[in-house]
C-alpha cells in the first residue's frame, strides 16, 4: 500500500482545509501518516483513516534551541520506518523541512513561492489546491471531483457542553485570528460590532452563545451587559465542536473557528476583509460570507505571509451588524439547503468609517 507522510501543524483552519485532500489520497489506496500539532490532533483523531503523529508545536516553534532540538529528535523517534510514497510538507517556510529529514520518499514536496505547481494560486480555494499538490497532479489539469470535507459522526463527539436549545442558539466568535507565531488582529469584525449583533439577536428571542479559546477570554469583558452565555475558554476542542453541531447558526470571522463549524451541521455566516473567502469559506451548504472592501484597491491584501500596514481597518468596517442579522435571518428561514455564497457590501468611503 503506497504511503503518505503529511506535515500540517496548524492553524486549526488550515489542517481542516488539508483534510479533503488526505481523504482523496487515503480514498486512492494511500495509508495517511500527519505529523500535527497538539492542538489540532484531537479533530484529526475524529478520522479513523488518519494515524496522527503528535508534535509539542510550542516547544518546536517558540522554545530554546535545546528545546526545539528535543522536540524534533522526539519526532523522529515518533516517524514511521520505511520508504513513503509521497511526504509533503505544507509550509513555505523551507524550515519545516527539517521535521523530514530522516524520511526516505518517491516524492518529497512543499509550498514554493517560486514553483507555480507547488504553490496556493490567488483565488483558489485552498482545499482543492492542497488536493492538487498531495496528488502530484498538474495545473491546468481538469481535478477529479472531491469528496466534501468528511463530517465526523455525532457519536465520536462528546456530548454538548450546553442543554439542547428551546430556542434558536446563535453562536458568536468576537475573538480567535490568532496563533502560535502572531495574532491577526486585522482579520476579526471590531468586537462593538459583535456587541451590536449579540444585542438584536436577544431582542429577537434568540439564543446566544460566546465561543472562544483560552486565549479569548479579553473579548468576554464587553458583552457583561448583555444576558448572553459565555463559554469563551471553558471547552475542550471537542466539546466546542459538540457545541457548535447544536447551534442553528454561527457567526465568526476568518479564524479556526470557522472551519471547526464547517465540519459541523451549523449554518454560518463569515465576514472577511483582509483575507479572500474565495479561497478559505468552507465548501458546503448554508455558508455565506459578507467581504467587505468593494472598492478598495487594497483588497484582499493578505499575500499569504502578511497584511498591508493598515490602521483603519476599513474593509471589515463595511460590515454591519444588520447585514449579519439579515443573513443570520435568511438561513434561518431557507426551506432548503443553499450553496455557499459570497456577498460584498456596497463601497464605503473611507471617510465614512469610524477611525
Amino acid at each position: 500500500m503506497p504511503r503518505l507522510l503529511l506535515v500540517k501543524l496548524g492553524a486549526i483552519g488550515d489542517v481542516v482545509m488539508a483534510i479533503p485532500g488526505a481523504y482523496a489520497m487515503h480514498q486512492a489506496g494511500f495509508e495517511v501518516h500527519w505529523v500535527c500539532g497538539h492542538a489540532a490532533a484531537p479533530i484529526l483523531a475524529l478520522y479513523p483513516w488518519i494515524n496522527t503523529i503528535p508534535v509539542d508545536e510550542k516547544q518546536l516553534l517558540h522554545g530554546g534551541k535545546l528545546q526545539s532540538l528535543r522536540a524534533m529528535l522526539s519526532l523522529w523517534r515518533k516517524l514511521p520506518s520505511g520508504p513513503f510514497d509521497t511526504c509533503a510538507t505544507l509550509y513555505y517556510d523551507t524550515r519545516y523541512k527539517l521535521l523530514t529529514l530522516p524520511i526516505r520518499a518517491r516524492r518529497k514536496v512543499m509550498l514554493s513561492k517560486l514553483d507555480r505547481a507547488t504553490m496556493l494560486l490567488p483565488g483558489r480555494h485552498h482545499t482543492d489546491e492542497y488536493a492538487r499538490i498531495l496528488s502530484g497532479r498538474a495545473d491546468g489539469e481538469t481535478p477529479a471531483q472531491l469528496s466534501p470535507i468528511p463530517i465526523p459522526q455525532t457519536s465520536s463527539l462528546p456530548p454538548s457542553p450546553l442543554s439542547k436549545p428551546i430556542k434558536p442558539r446563535i453562536v458568536l466568535v468576537p475573538a480567535g485570528a490568532r496563533n502560535q507565531l502572531r495574532d491577526d488582529a486585522l482579520r476579526r469584525w471590531p468586537i462593538e460590532n459583535y456587541v451590536a449583533l449579540a444585542a438584536a439577536l436577544l431582542q429577537s428571542g434568540h439564543e446566544v452563545i460566546l465561543v472562544g479559546g483560552p486565549d479569548d477570554t479579553w473579548a468576554s469583558t464587553s458583552f457583561t451587559h448583555l444576558p448572553v452565555i459565555d463559554v469563551i475558554g471553558k471547552h475542550s476542542l471537542l466539546e466546542t465542536l459538540s457545541l457548535l453541531n447544536s447551534a442553528a447558526v454561527t457567526v465568526t470571522h476568518d479564524t479556526g473557528p470557522l472551519h471547526l463549524a464547517g465540519i459541523t451541521s451549523t449554518a454560518i455566516v463569515a465576514i472577511f476583509g483582509p483575507t479572500d473567502p474565495r479561497g478559505r469559506l468552507p465548501q458546503r451548504a448554508n455558508t455565506v460570507a459578507l467581504w467587505g472592501g468593494e472598492g478598495f484597491a487594497c483588497r484582499p491584501c493578505y499575500d499569504g505571509r502578511d497584511y498591508a500596514p493598515c490602521l483603519n481597518n476599513g474593509c471589515m468596517q463595511q460590515v454591519t451588524p444588520a447585514m449579519a442579522l439579515g443573513e443570520i435571518q435568511t438561513l434561518l428561514t431557507a426551506q432548503q439547503p443553499q450553496p455557499p455564497r459570497v456577498r460584498t457590501p456596497k463601497h464605503t468611503p473611507f471617510a465614512n468609517l469610524a477611525l
